[in-house]
């Protein structure tokens, strides 16, 4: 328990910064009558997304393939077998954005292929919510500050502070994209993509020990 007069309050920060990151799904797709054709053609256009990947060297951070997905089409009637269909999704992490728009436009031109995105991001270890979370307590600590003034009194002492929220949120704003194969005209038309900003927030809740007041607001008469 604690003796005296204390007063709680709650500080929060927001700053609004550029992403770090970008990613992006790129998607190929086969369908054959034949499964083991499917299987074939799902293999070399991996491999061309990976080849052209591989060309933009550390400007792609990081690759995941996690959608491969084979299935048979049926007849309408019965389970005899009308073709496969088979696709395999990868997604891509760029760190360098002057190469996003050239890089995602070069993969939708590939045969069979679309692509969805960017997601803009931050990296999970930013700086940017250690520093929001330090402007929070800043802001938790001039707040108390204003009201012990108000009464006439001063802080005397950090009683408890805990972290009021989830911790810094990066709002992710998205950006469709997809584009068949064959673009008309015979080459890569440019896309300018603008990195979309990122809200970072941090809020924190705090009781401070405050000396005896001598001024007393709003009090009857």
């Amino acid at each position: 328990m604690v003796d005296g007069p204390v007063v709680a309050v709650r500080g929060e920060a927001i700053r609004e910064v550029p992403p770090e990151i970008a990613r992006f799904g790129v998607t190929v797709g086969a369908r054959d009558r034949d499964r083991q054709a499917v299987l074939a053609r799902l293999a070399e256009r991996s491999d061309a997304v990976r080849t052209l990947l591989d060309g933009y060297g550390d400007a792609v951070e990081r690759r995941e393939t996690g959608g491969l997905q084979v299935r048979p089409e049926l007849k309408r009637s019965g389970e005899r077998i009308a073709a496969y269909h088979g696709s395999v999704t990868t997604t891509v992490t760029v760190r360098d954005f002057t190469v996003l728009g050239e890089l995602m436009l070069r993969l939708a031109d590939q045969e069979q292929t679309s692509v969805a995105g960017p997601w803009w991001e931050l990296r999970p270890d930013s700086p940017t919510g250690r520093e929001a979370r330090h402007a929070a307590i800043a802001d938790a600590v001039v707040r108390a500050r204003e009201y012990a003034a108000a009464l006439g009194a001063r802080v005397t002492g950090l009683l408890e502070l805990a972290d009021a929220g989830a911790g810094p949120q990066p709002m992710l704003r998205t950006m469709a994209y997809a584009m068949p194969a064959g673009t008309p005209g015979g080459g890569v038309p440019e896309l300018e993509l603008d990195p979309q900003p990122q809200t970072v927030q941090a809020s924190v809740t705090a009781r401070f020990a405050i000396s005896e007041p001598t001024v007393v607001t709003g009090a009857a008469d």
